[in-house]
């Protein structure tokens, strides 16, 4: 068994068909993630800090930054809101 980086095994992953599908249908999610998490911290906010903004608890902002939640736009718009910025949506 050799040791392989992460890149390398992932790049190795990449190669079926099937894996490929899967990881590109979480791309929204993780694209959505990836920016509240840019913008909290940006913000110098705390997940409970922008919790209480967002009018929700700081588990659901975790789960929203983990990539487990399928968030409303409710919830899209509040937590943006939060961050002082607009949510837009292009359908590609």
């Amino acid at each position: 068994m050799t040791n392989k980086t992460w890149k390398e095994h992932m790049k190795g992953l990449l190669k079926d068909p099937g894996f490929r599908h899967e990881i590109s249908a979480l791309d929204t999610e993780f694209a959505v993630a990836r920016q509240i998490i840019e913008f909290r911290i940006k913000a110098k906010l705390t997940q409970s800090e922008l919790a209480k903004r967002a009018h929700t608890s700081q588990v659901v902002i975790s789960r929203l930054e983990n990539g487990q939640a399928n968030p409303s736009i409710d919830m899209l718009k509040r937590v943006s809101k939060a961050l002082g910025k607009n949510i837009e949506v292009v359908l590609k």
